[in-house]
């Protein structure tokens, strides 16, 4: 009797998923994604305009971009690929036509109901290796958020509210007030 094989996945197999298809190569498995539901949305096009607006008024050197964007977190790893609700990328040399090759400064994920702890687990430990030096974690439904910054080989952890004044641990004066967001 024969054993099932496992099928793995590469970067080729990612682009060549129709583009109306939302999903991720992560250690050479595809994982789809439903739409994102409204309140998800709203919360990423607040935040985007919120630190698009800051790093403009500062002249800043860094990019914001949205999902659906495509991260190559590790440039020799041809099995890996996420789309971050939020990157912000600082070093333009990571950027390519396709998206960014390389760990962003900044991700941010906002936490869907159906699968909370793939952002909680999995993305975290995927982020905390590839040195991403800032990861938020924002869950709609209990109104929180998780600030993890990159503390010399691990992350440090900080847990906020939507009431609470958030500090940006990337930049010396950014800071997000939740309640400054038309949420």
């Amino acid at each position: 009797m024969a054993l099932l094989q496992k099928q793995f996945y590469t970067a080729e197999d990612y682009w060549n998923l129709p583009e109306d298809v939302r999903a991720e190569l992560i250690d050479g498995q595809i994982y789809y994604q439903a739409a994102p539901n409204r309140m998800h949305q709203k919360i990423s096009s607040e935040l985007n305009a919120t630190i698009r607006n800051y790093i403009r008024s500062k002249k800043g050197a860094c990019d914001v971009y949205a999902a659906p964007f495509a991260v190559k977190l590790f440039v020799d790893n041809d099995k890996t690929i996420v789309e971050p609700d939020i990157s912000v990328i600082c070093d333009h040399d990571k950027l390519t036509e396709r998206g960014c090759a390389g760990a962003p400064d900044w991700i941010i994920e906002i936490i869907s109901p159906g699968n909370p702890g793939h952002d909680l687990i999995y993305k975290l430990n995927l982020y905390a290796k590839a040195r991403v030096r800032e990861y938020w974690i924002v869950d709609p439904r209990s109104e929180t958020v998780l600030v993890y910054y990159l503390e010399q080989k691990d992350f440090g952890v900080k847990a906020y509210t939507f009431q609470d004044q958030i500090v940006v641990n990337i930049y010396e004066d950014f800071v997000i007030n939740f309640q400054e967001l038309d949420l």
